[in-house]
């Protein structure tokens, strides 16, 4: 299953003799070593009694007790297992006596030594014994104090020994810092648990843990360790918002609400509850809505830590927009058309540099509302748009209105303008005016101006599609020209923009070939330029047609082009000089090019090679130029199309190398897109082009847009990440934009400290509407400033942040090696986790606990599905440098919805639902069904579709009843399905599984789903479409989710 990895050192057998015997009084595996880890800060915790086993221990009870100064502690049970024990060192294991021995570094006085017996249970160290019921959640008063911003200095942790007890000590040191991206390589140095040799294959991720091999179903599966054999029913993981008490059937312990919990009985003297052992009774209620907790124990005789993976946090309801500021400022536009990393600004640069995340903005100004919910359009008339004079903000919500109606305040640099005499309405007693409720741009928080006439260089152009269509021998084998011109026509009647919009066509081989298609031609006229190096456009007015007007010369042409070039044998391509004809026949206007590309351009300027044969290079700093344009011709040319507001989209389908680095330059600098078909054969691929290609021609486009972001006093936008040029410092050029592409920005305080309480922004983005009218488009939004770094936290929004960490990861790898990339994702979650962690680390006792903002439970899951996405992962046998290339430019420009998605995947169950009679109404419950990224969600007798918004990959188990394949397949049901295509046949299964896909397809129509289908064990296919996708799963040398989630702890609770 490609787990396995044979550079890995095997093992010493653990000896059976003695599988618990305690280590020696001065060790403790695995205990923390300073307050930055979040150890017993405020006193003494007692060991467990001699004869338990706490295979998962950890600082307190799920209910939140460890802040309390009286701790239930359960009676001695001899031969009893604890699964979630509220005492012992949180990670601590009971390793075997031969062992090494572990560093100093890890004896830690505010841990107490474990105990020096253990008698194992002779019924299994996972069996569950009832345990008497004891309150878990004691009450504290509801005020609580501002919880420190650094936790004491080193080696200075309060520590109070029980009465008639010695005080021990011994010295504290330092953990040293692990490098990021891989765990110590010796025992010697680093947790046991660690000492495992690195996968020599990627040095980014640690090799698979040896109890954590990957099994799917219909797999033999060795259960070695804890990591699934948790109490069915037991989830340490705490969610809605804090300490959320687990069910009664979930916790050894009642939790229990209100009044004086009684102390259990005790087991003895050493474990009375001391008072300096507990945090001061300042009350902490205040602080349990802040973090969810992840409880990481060990297996007992192991040195493995372990986590049940039933209580990982998954995303399997998607990406879910805020709502915390649409409460506070109903009138900020939708999440959709703006998100922010956190809702709430930071007050100080301090405050700021202690946020590890991006401070940032997701902009997707013309993004579609799935209600058809439309912006409302404003037209001021004669009185002109009203924008302030200083800032230029256009108005909006925010502002305020004075002097009887006189004047209004601009909200983002607060100066007062006059109102002009057209706009002039009486205020009433509370300051309103009163005819508010007429106007859209003060209550809407999303606005469309109609702009006059001087908001306009030129008159507005109307929508054109110029067509560059490569056809070459090798585009004519594929189908690709037949299926493209097919596409074009039968979308002839829905372009935008009709009766003003402009068409025009040319192709290339070693010659570029331009077409007349004026109006009183019957036919079109076939031109032929093959001076590549003096490039001219001949006739250049009739080049450029009113589709209106020769409709009848344009299907002439689309239906005779794929026979045209039927016999073309010609194996070069003049892509550089067609590209500057396309210049020269389309700078009066502007427009969008779209390109079709099959051949690696062989002749004239811009001509490429073929790169990335020399392996030599991967892994070393010379592969990153492989990822960046080779040519800077195509830089230049984006530059000039920018200029002539013309936007490129590339179309590339290929069997070789096509160099996408360098093409995807020109949709990268002039707002574009870039689509990519590998291996592009029409009767596997033809549906996908079509749908795409359509949906390009008919959603609404912005054409000649520029875009800007304004912010209140104070903060800045620095950085901007996505397909555009940047005309000024904070001016996008958008030559054609769409409801498909999206923006990212960060931001930064250009003030040591922010005196204003609210941050506004505001999104302008000025276009031209297909129909012919100048517009601009006003997304506004009121953001609080903050002065504590856990409301930050707590207003944090994911989508955002793993939008803008994956944008700054891709532009990372063009300019470092790819586990530079990963490496740089892992330390900025590191960091924000430890940082959150400090912020509660005096107040609770954490011991090994993960601890993490509710708002944030998912970012190590995105983290991690990041790092296995194809543009970072792996090396040069993991993806193909063309694929990876073109992922980066896809990723490069979604919105944060698609982006989620396409990160952790949809995995869904199909055949149950196949089998069973239902209604329409019940695909809605099927499509919110889905199941976990992991092997063990797929069962050898069902049917599976996994849907990432691109592809589908339909699994079949190898033991699904053959009739349900017999019916979805007919009598291909029995063949090698690389071989069969899915169709709608004449029963009423197949019927419902077409609907169920086409209803996902209508969810997002931004991209089309093409379905694989696959069935259990036929290797490498199945490999390749879906178990190298499950991203909780260890592949090739990469970690798997329990893994991941302990690499990242471990480096949380290290010293910085």
């Amino acid at each position: 299953m490609g787990t396995e990895n044979p550079g890995r050192p095997n093992f010493t057998t653990r000896p059976t003799t003695t599988p618990f015997a305690a280590p020696p009084q001065t060790m403790t595996p695995f205990s923390s070593s300073g307050p930055v880890a979040g150890p017993e800060a405020s006193g003494f915790r007692p060991p467990p009694p001699a004869s338990q086993q706490t295979p998962f221990s950890s600082s307190g009870p799920v209910g939140g007790s460890n802040a309390s100064t009286f701790r239930p502690t359960p009676p001695v049970a001899p031969q009893t297992t604890v699964p979630f024990s509220s005492f012992g060192p949180a990670v601590g294991a009971q390793p075997s006596p031969f062992r090494p021995s572990t560093p100093a570094r890890f004896n830690d006085p505010s841990v107490p030594p474990p105990p020096t017996t253990n008698v194992p249970p002779t019924v299994g160290p996972f069996s569950r014994f009832p345990t008497p019921h004891y309150p878990s959640t004691p009450q504290f008063p509801l005020t609580a104090p501002p919880p420190p911003s650094r936790p004491p200095p080193m080696g200075q942790l309060p520590f109070q020994p029980p009465a008639g007890q010695a005080p021990f000590q011994r010295p504290l040191q330092q953990m040293p810092s692990v490098q990021m991206g891989s765990p110590p390589q010796s025992v010697s140095s680093g947790p046991p648990s660690v000492g495992v040799h690195q996968s020599p294959s990627d040095s980014s991720f640690p090799a698979p843990l040896p109890n954590s091999q990957t099994s799917f179903p219909g797999y033999a599966r060795k259960q070695v360790s804890a990591d699934s054999q948790g109490p069915p029913t037991q989830s340490p993981f705490l969610t809605q918002g804090g300490y959320g008490a687990p069910p009664a059937a979930s916790s050894p312990f009642a939790s229990q609400q209100g009044g004086y919990v009684p102390p259990p009985p005790v087991a003895g003297p050493h474990h009375m509850q001391h008072p300096g052992s507990g945090p001061p009774l300042g009350g902490v209620q205040a602080l349990t809505e802040d973090f969810s907790s992840l409880s990481i124990g060990s297996v007992p005789g192991s040195i493995e830590p372990g986590i049940d993976p039933k209580a990982l946090p998954r995303p399997l309801g998607g990406d879910v927009e805020p709502k915390s500021l649409a409460q506070m400022y109903p009138m900020n536009c939708k999440p959709r058309f703006l998100r922010l990393t956190t809702g709430a600004i930071p007050s100080s640069q301090s405050l700021s540099s202690r946020w590890h995340l991006p401070l940032a903005a997701v902009v997707c100004p013309l993004a579609e509302s799935p209600d058809g919910e439309e912006v409302p359009v404003v037209n001021f008339g004669a009185a002109g748009i009203i924008r302030c004079r200083r800032c230029r903000t256009y108005v909006n919500p925010f502002v305020t209105f004075t002097d009887a109606g006189r004047k209004w305040r601009c909200n983002i640099c607060a100066l007062l303008n006059d109102v002009p005499s057209d706009y002039f309405a009486n205020l009433d007693a509370t300051g309103r005016r009163i005819d508010m409720d007429q106007r859209p741009e003060l209550t809407h928080g999303s606005v469309e101006f109609v702009a006059p006439t001087e908001y306009m260089v030129r008159a507005p152009m109307p929508p054109l599609y110029f067509f560059l269509i490569d056809v070459s021998s090798s585009a004519v084998r594929s189908g690709m020209i037949e299926v493209v011109a097919q596409t074009i026509r039968s979308c002839l009647d829905e372009l935008p923009g009709y009766p003003r919009t402009q068409i025009g066509f040319a192709t290339f081989d070693s010659t570029i070939h331009f077409y007349n298609m004026k109006s009183s031609l019957t036919q079109p006229q076939m031109m032929v330029v093959s001076d590549l190096d003096d490039v001219f456009v001949p006739l250049p007015d009739d080049l450029l047609v009113n589709l209106s007007e020769s409709r009848s010369v344009v299907e002439t042409f689309l239906d005779s082009l794929p026979s045209m070039f039927q016999d073309n044998v010609n194996v070069e391509s003049a892509f550089g000089p067609a590209l500057k004809a396309s210049l020269m026949l389309m700078s009066q206007l502007g427009g969008k090019l779209l390109i079709f590309q099959n051949t690696l351009p062989s002749l004239g300027v811009g001509r490429l090679k073929l790169r990335g044969d020399d392996l030599r290079v991967y892994g070393t700093d010379k592969e990153h130029p492989l990822r960046l344009p080779e040519d800077p011709f195509y830089k230049q040319m984006a530059a000039e199309f920018t200029k002539f507001q013309i936007g490129v989209d590339v179309y590339a389908f290929s069997d070789k190398y096509t160099d996408i680095a360098s093409l995807g330059t020109l949709a990268k600098y002039t707002g574009g897109q870039v689509y990519y078909y590998p291996n592009f054969q029409s009767t596997i691929h033809g549906e996908k082009l079509r749908h795409e290609l359509a949906r390009d021609l008919t959603r609404e486009t912005a054409w000649e847009a520029v875009m800007r972001i304004r912010c209140g006093k104070g903060v800045r936008f620095t950085s901007y990440h996505g397909n555009f040029m940047l005309r000024s410092t904070d001016l996008l050029a958008l030559p054609a934009v769409d409801c498909d592409k999206a923006f990212a920005m960060q931001l930064s305080l250009e003030e040591t400290l922010l005196t204003i309480q609210t941050v506004y922004f505001q999104v302008a983005l000025l276009y031209t509407a297909s129909c012919g009218e100048r517009r601009i488009r006003v997304h506004t939004a009121a953001v609080p400033v903050v002065t504590d770094l856990g409301e930050m936290y707590r207003q944090a929004d994911t989508g955002a942040i793993v939008t803008l960490l994956s944008r700054l990861a891709i532009e990372k790898t063009l300019s470092s090696k790819l586990e530079d990339a990963r490496n740089f994702l892992q330390l900025r979650i590191v960091k924000a986790l430890k940082e959150f962690r400090n912020l509660y680390a005096v107040q609770h006792r954490l011991g090994g606990k993960m601890i993490y903002p509710e708002s944030l439970k998912f970012l190590p899951m995105y983290g991690l599905a990041l790092c296995k996405s194809a543009p970072i992962r792996g090396g040069y046998a993991d993806v193909s440098l063309d694929e990876r290339c073109a992922a980066g430019h896809t990723m490069m420009t979604l919105p944060v919805k698609k982006l989620m998605k396409l990160l952790y995947p949809s995995l869904i169950r199909l055949d149950e639902y196949l089998v069973k009679p239902s209604t329409e109404a019940d695909d809605l419950k099927i499509m919110e069904n889905r199941l976990p990224l992991v092997g063990e969600s797929l069962d050898s007798r069902g049917l599976y579709v996994y849907d990432d918004g691109f592809r589908y990959v339909l699994w079949f188990g190898r033991v699904l009843p053959p009739d349900i394949a017999k019916n979805l397949l007919g009598t291909d049901f029995a063949a090698e399905l690389s071989k069969v295509t899915l169709c709608e046949r004449d029963n009423e299964m197949s019927r419902k599984l077409m609907r169920i896909l086409k209803k996902f397809r209508e969810s997002d129509p931004s991209y089309f789903q093409l379905c694989y289908l696959v069935r259990q064990g036929e290797q490498p296919r199945e490999g390749h479409l879906l178990l190298a996708n499950l991203v909780e799963e260890q592949m090739g040398g990469t970690n798997g989710y329990v893994d991941w989630i302990i690499q990242v702890h471990r480096q949380v609770q290290q010293n910085p």
